[in-house]
């Protein structure tokens, strides 16, 4: 198993050029989504939930009506890790295929 560590800011730079939909900073990860209405925006919360559960790594997200905000950080870190990377972009995947 991989040593679990906060990236560097050389790898933070690097997932910012690879995920350009979220807004990467040293302590998380944050992305605003809009769906249809709140079914789909439900929807789309509980298939990241499975993924996220399998991953045993969970999210802070929030849902009003259509909009879903998602912040990643991994606090056994403080900070970010390849964790937030792995699940930014199954949820990017994830919106991808609502799409």
């Amino acid at each position: 198993m991989t040593e679990l560590r906060p990236l560097t800011s050389e790898e933070l730079d690097q997932a910012a050029r690879d995920l350009p939909l979220w807004d990467v900073s040293a302590d998380r990860f944050r992305r605003e989504l809009r769906f249809g209405d709140f079914a789909e925006a439900f929807g789309f919360m509980t298939e990241v939930a499975v993924v996220a559960e399998a991953m045993n790594h969970h999210p802070e997200w929030s849902n009003v009506y259509q909009r879903v905000t998602v912040e990643l950080r991994t606090h056994d870190v403080d900070g970010v890790s390849a964790l937030d990377i792995t699940l930014a972009r199954r949820i990017d995947v994830a919106v991808t295929r609502r799409s």
